[in-house]
């Protein structure tokens, strides 16, 4: 049951502390994360990134992602882009299919891992929630290609100052939100949710968009996506407002070193936490094995979340790792 007082008074008190200076600000606020630190990070690590790895890829059905069934379907197609199919609903988080995340298709972290479904082997797309607009999460190209082939039919979920840019790229339908507030589609209610990060695409926008979580309500079915984020109390806040969550898609990937990418980016130890303060009952892994973004090695990761999980007592069916094109169906828990 959502606390819809307290909902409503975060909503109603949010917009007066998350902007200063004309920019987007944290909840809470977290240690300097800015160039000086980026500049140090690469003088360390001399532009030394761990290698590629090859992973399982996955070539999901066409014919279980057409008809996926009574329960809830989820398919990794990689990184933080996941396909969500359920009560006739296909949603796509994130939607990065392009061959690098980059302002370049000549430079910047190239994939490790093809994704597994291609945007012509996409079942009609419905809806897409867009967590921030990093190259990694929000890309040019993507978006154009989705635009190109679905048109209207698709209602894009975005922060607050996305939708500009969307619109620039001929995208007509969004819902745009600031934290804490909701809108609904039909069956289903979006509630654009606090994260701790960042934005940015250039040299002259820092922090000028805001970034996300997403929670999405629907009859029989809830559905929590993080986007990117660090840890902070926020998420205990989350778990209090809005209670268990039936799936949460949590990254666990880019962490290294803590030092400088901890602000902003969960360790699969922090990933464990959140799943316990947004009450999840189950979670799926994202944002790893497809770029190399940070100095963890790829398959470190998955390694840590189970010693994590084995550490906080917590079964490791209740957080599972998909392969890159892996489709799982969950179960409902309230049938």
């Amino acid at each position: 049951m959502i606390d819809r007082e307290r909902l409503a008074a975060l909503a109603a008190e949010e917009p007066a502390s998350q902007r200063r200076k004309h920019a987007f600000r944290n909840r809470y606020a977290t240690a300097h994360h800015g160039l000086g630190s980026f500049l140090r990070w690469q003088w360390q690590s001399r532009g030394r990134f761990p290698d590629h790895q090859s992973f399982p890829l996955h070539t999901p059905d066409p014919e279980q992602l057409a008809q996926p069934g009574n329960h809830p379907q989820i398919t990794w197609i990689g990184h933080a882009t996941y396909l969500f199919q359920h009560r006739g609903w296909n949603l796509l988080t994130d939607p990065v299919f392009s061959d690098r995340c980059s302002p370049f298709t000549f430079a910047g972290p190239k994939r490790a891992v093809p994704p597994a479904l291609t945007i012509e082997q996409l079942p009609d797309i419905n809806a897409v929630l867009i967590s921030h607009n990093h190259y990694d999460h929000l890309d040019k190209a993507s978006v154009k290609q989705l635009q190109a082939r679905f048109g209207r039919d698709i209602l894009w979920f975005v922060p607050q100052g996305i939708a500009t840019w969307l619109r620039k790229l001929g995208v007509e339908r969004i819902i745009e939100l600031g934290w804490w507030q909701s809108d609904y589609h039909g069956q289903v209610e979006a509630f654009c949710l606090p994260a701790q990060h960042f934005s940015g695409r250039g040299a002259n926008d820092h922090n000028q968009t805001l970034w996300c979580s997403w929670r999405l309500n629907f009859p029989d079915f809830s559905l929590y996506f993080a986007g990117d984020t660090g840890y902070a109390p926020l998420f205990n806040e989350i778990g209090q407002v809005f209670g268990p969550v039936d799936l949460a898609l949590l990254p666990i990937g880019a962490y290294e070193p803590r030092w400088f990418m901890s602000p902003v980016h969960i360790n699969p130890a922090e990933a464990v936490k959140i799943h316990q303060d947004i009450q999840a009952r189950q979670s799926l892994a994202m944002h790893w094995g497809t770029f190399v973004l940070t100095d963890e090695p790829m398959d470190a990761p998955p390694k840590a979340l189970a010693r994590a999980l084995t550490e906080q007592h917590i079964e490791h069916a209740h957080f599972r790792v998909p392969q890159h094109g892996e489709t799982l169906t969950i179960e409902l828990t309230h049938e």
